[in-house]
Parts: structure tokens; sequence; C-alpha cells
């Protein structure tokens, strides 16, 4: 997963690449939200983007490598857990920067619903997702090492932040939340970080 690119600075030839990255990751998710994954194909996004599949498959191998194109969440997962105040439990922190970012979206139900109309029923994305998920737990594991050996205690307790994340997602949280309360998520996310602060092996 890359890192959403800034191309301002960049020399001319880079700035334009930078550019038809985005535009092409653009069209995707906009179309992916629009119709769902398993609906949108390749000649569909390329189009959108008004680039050749050619031009495409120059900057992404395949439809799959643009759901998972970026890294900006797990990026600010690491930063929220490096800039911590003391007292702050790894869970509050992952939540504080789960809620910053519904709040960034429309709404937090609606961007909840979204995801799923989007991603959510397609049995393409699961292997995709599972292995995101892993990479995720092996980021967070090293984090939360440090320049230490990482711990079984460490693996551990970035597989319930993780699984934090991977709630929100979920189809029971969607059944859960009324879309038409806006602090419905942001409730129960404060609830389940202090559900697993009190079961973590951190304390």
């Amino acid at each position: 997963m890359v890192k959403r690119i800034e191309p301002a600075d960049l020399p001319l030839r880079e700035r334009k690449k930078a550019l038809t990255r985005q535009a092409i990751l653009d069209a995707a998710a906009r179309l992916f939200a629009e119709h769902g994954y398993d609906n949108v194909t390749v000649a569909d996004i390329a189009d959108a983007a008004t680039v050749s599949v050619k031009t495409l498959f120059v900057y992404f191998r395949s439809k799959e490598d643009l759901v998972f194109a970026e890294s900006d969440l797990l990026d600010a997962l690491l930063a929220g857990l490096d800039a911590r105040e003391p007292g702050v439990s790894a869970a509050q922190a992952v939540a504080d920067v789960l809620i910053t970012a519904i709040h960034d979206e429309a709404g937090a139900a609606r961007g909840l619903e979204d995801y799923h109309h989007a991603y959510g029923g397609s049995v393409s994305l699961r292997s995709g997702l599972l292995r995101m998920w892993s990479e995720w737990e092996d980021r967070v594991t090293e984090h939360l090492a440090g320049d230490a050996p990482a711990t079984p205690m460490n693996r551990l307790h970035a597989i319930q932040l993780v699984g934090l994340v991977r709630t929100t997602t979920s189809p029971e949280l969607r059944a859960a939340i009324d879309p038409a309360d806006p602090r419905a998520l942001e409730r129960w996310l404060r609830v389940a970080a202090k559900a697993v602060e009190a079961s973590s092996p951190a304390g």
C-alpha cells in the first residue's frame, strides 16, 4: 500500500505521473462507491480517468490494487500511537484516529454504508482484505515492539488494535449502527476501545 502522493513539489514529469495516478485512484473510488466493486470494470475506470486501459496498467497491476493502493489510515494509526499522551492507551489512540477519520467523511454511519456498498459484499476482495489486515498486524506489532525484538504479547495487542479497525467495517456493526445517528459509530468506538483496553496484555 502506497501513501497518497502530493505532487506540488515534484518535477513536471513526475508531477504528471502523480496526477495521472491520483486521477485513476479517484475515478476508481467514485465508481466503486456508486456501483460496487464487482460491477466496475478496468475499462470503466480508465474511461472515467480519461486514460487508456494500457496506461492504467502502467500504474496498477490489477483492479484489486486500486483498492489497496493507499496507506493513509495505517500511517495515521501509527502516528497516533506515537503521539499519545501519558495515560492514553493504545486502544484509545486508535479510536481517536478512527473518529477523526470518520468525521472527515460526509457522515460516520453513511461512510459505513458506502463502504459496504462499494466493497463489503465482494467475495473477490476477501483474500486481499485478509492480506491487508495481516500486513497491518505485522506493522503494528513492529511498532509496539520499538527497537526491541517483537514478543508474542506485542503480536496479541496488535491483533486487538487492528481488530478494532476491522470491526468498523463488519456487517455486525453495520446492522447495529443507526444511519440516522451521526454519533452512533463514535460512541461505539469509545466503548470498544475501553473493552480492548481492559483485556489488553499491555494493561
